[in-house]
Parts: structure tokens; C-alpha cells; sequence
């Protein structure tokens, strides 16, 4: 059996994460039970939402434990099967971990899913056809459920969720404006993923320049808006809502160091009617094929064209992950390991 190579966390954060939290473990991969699959993983995933599980802190899910692989979203390729449903050389979306390997128990629900390769490329099940898909698919459908006409606003636009909200938007006639930092992020966010505007925070580094450029992009105020970062960008935004607006609070990536973040005017909540729904994505597994279905089709057609950072080899994941809490990837953030 193959060696593995695998990232545990070897400690957790005081403050904001470094590279001194993670530890880089061989060990020898165990020999297969009846049910059990061996998959030789190609790419994990890196995630914002993996910041908050190292700390020990009460949340929506468990703490990362310390001591044990990192946990994660991967894909991959079965290269020993002991369960009637997978085959060798089956490709396959799972939740492996930081590691090159990983043993699955195929007969779990969910545990491990075949997927086709021929017109979606391996690596966007982990993007556009994944889980930040289904987030992007999610908030807009099921909270934010626009009309056309409507104007729309996301932070993070030019990542995983950002891109696939775009393109989802877009096909439902809304006027789609992205939040990103970077002129050649916003030139991405508007001429390859089709925003009709995008607001580069870095020129707008407080609520009153945030505001007035909200003001000129949105010209007929803000009636969705899908929140991935938090901070003074969502007091500038609340300032822009229209009556009865809804907000899809996914993320607050401004405070995954452990501050608070608080708002600065939340009378604006009641002024405005709005609607603040806060969702994980993991919680509605009964929209997941119905999303994945737009999602792939959207890819496949060629009107969804997300882009990626890729790192090569386990040893690069801790420092990726760091580079994607302080907005250093462009697109989906993936380590390909083979």
C-alpha cells in the first residue's frame, strides 16, 4: 500500500493563523475492509469557512481536532474498490481531507460520489460544481429569490461563489454588481464572468467611499445582496438597500481572527424591512442535484467560466490557505497533488 502524506493541525490559532499551526505527517495507508474504496486524491480544497473550525470556539460545525487530518472537500481517482458500486478508475467527489489518500467507507450515504469528467473538468466539482456553487445557488434562489430587473450585489465576486452567483443571476435578468480587490480582479469580475459592474474595495476603504461608489453602480438602490466578508462593506451596502431587500449572510471573512464585527446603523433592518437570513450550505442537501444540474450546464455551455489558483503538492496547502484568507488567490483556491 501507498505511503500518505497528510496535514494535520498541530495547534490552534491565537490571533490570526500561521503556518506553525499545521504539521506535515507521512503514514502508511491501512488495507481495505469489505465497503471500503482507496482514492488517490488529484486536488483538495481550500475554504474561508476552514479559518473559523480551528478555533475552539462555538460555531455552526465542530472544531477542526487538533491532532488529525485537516478536514476539507477533495477529488479524485478510486485506485483499489472493495465496494460493488465503485470501480477502479471511477473519478469521485468525497470529503477526504488535507492528504493524498484517503480510505472511504463507500457504504455511507454521501460519503463518495462518481462523477462524469467529460464536459465539467475534474477540478470545478470542487468550485463551480460544488459546494460554493450550490452556496452561490442557494442564497440567490432561496433567500435573495430575485425578479428580473432586480440589482444585486456579492462580495468576493471574483472567487468560487462570487463567479457561480454571476452567472447564476445573470440568466435570471438581474443587474449583477460584484465587490473585489484589484483592477485586474474587477476587469475578470466584468469582462469574462459578465458583471454588469464591480467596485474595487481597495479605492474604497471606508463606509462613505464604499457608499458613494455603491450609489453609481447601483443606480436604483440594492434589492439582493449575498454577504461573504462583513465589516464596514456591509454598513456601506445596508446604506444602499432598497425597501424589503434580502440579504444571504454566507461568510464574514473580515472576522475570522475572532473579532467581533459589529454593524454600525441596524436600524437599517427595521428602515428598510429587510429580510437577513443566514444559511450553511450543508443543511440543504435536498437542492443540491437541482443546483449542481444549472451549475454543470452553465460550465458545460461555456456561460459559467470560473477560474482557479492552483498550489502543487501537499507541502504548499498551509501557506495557500493563509494567501486565501488575505484575498491572495484569483478564482477557486485548489492544491493539486498529482
Amino acid at each position: 500500500m501507498p505511503t500518505n502524506k497528510q496535514i494535520h493541525l498541530d495547534n490552534r490559532p491565537e490571533g490570526e493563523a500561521t503556518a506553525s499551526n499545521f504539521k506535515l505527517v507521512t503514514v502508511e495507508t491501512p488495507a481495505l475492509a469489505d465497503n471500503q474504496v482507496l482514492v488517490r486524491h488529484h486536488y483538495m480544497s481550500l475554504d474561508p469557512y476552514m479559518r473559523g473550525r480551528m478555533n475552539d470556539a462555538k460555531s455552526y460545525a465542530q472544531p477542526q481536532p487538533v491532532g488529525q487530518v485537516f478536514q476539507g472537500g477533495t477529488v479524485g481517482e478510486v485506485v483499489e474498490s472493495k465496494h460493488p458500486k465503485f470501480a477502479v478508475g471511477d473519478k469521485v467527489v468525497g470529503f477526504g481531507g488535507w492528504q493524498e489518500y484517503s480510505v472511504v467507507d463507500a457504504s455511507q450515504p454521501g460519503a463518495l460520489k462518481k462523477v462524469d469528467t467529460t464536459h465539467v473538468p475534474l477540478s470545478h466539482y470542487l468550485g463551480a460544481v460544488g459546494m460554493p456553487g450550490v452556496t452561490a445557488w442557494y442564497g440567490l434562489v432561496k433567500i435573495i429569490a430575485p425578479k428580473a430587473g432586480e440589482t444585486v450585489v456579492i462580495t468576493a465576486a471574483s472567487g468560487a461563489v462570487g463567479s457561480a452567483f454571476g452567472a447564476l443571476a445573470k440568466a435570471r435578468g438581474c443587474r449583477v454588481v460584484g465587490i473585489a480587490g484589484g483592477p485586474d480582479k474587477c476587469k475578470y469580475v466584468t469582462e469574462e464572468l459578465g458583471f454588469d459592474a464591480c467596485i474595487d474595495y481597495r479605492q474604497h476603504p471606508d463606509v462613505k467611499t464604499m457608499s458613494a461608489a455603491l450609489k453609481e453602480a447601483c443606480p436604483n438602490g440594492i434589492d439582493g445582496y449575498f454577504e461573504n466578508v462583513g465589516g464596514y462593506i456591509f454598513d456601506a451596502v445596508l446604506l444602499r438597500t432598497n425597501a424589503f431587500a434580502r440579504v444571504a449572510l454566507c461568510g464574514m471573512i473580515a472576522g475570522y481572527d475572532g473579532q467581533p464585527l459589529p454593524l454600525a446603523n441596524p436600524s437599517l433592518i427595521l428602515i428598510n424591512r429587510l429580510k437577513i437570513e443566514g444559511f450553511i450550505v450543508s443543511e440543504h442537501m435536498e437542492v443540491w442535484p437541482e443546483a449542481l444540474t444549472e451549475l454543470g450546464t452553465l460550465v458545460g455551455t461555456g456561460k459559467l467560466k470560473p477560474r482557479e489558483s492552483i498550489a502543487q503538492g501537499i507541502e504548499s496547502a498551509p501557506e495557500a490557505f493563509l494567501g486565501l484568507l488575505k484575498g491572495k488567490n484569483f478564482g477557486k483556491q485548489l492544491v493539486k497533488l498529482i
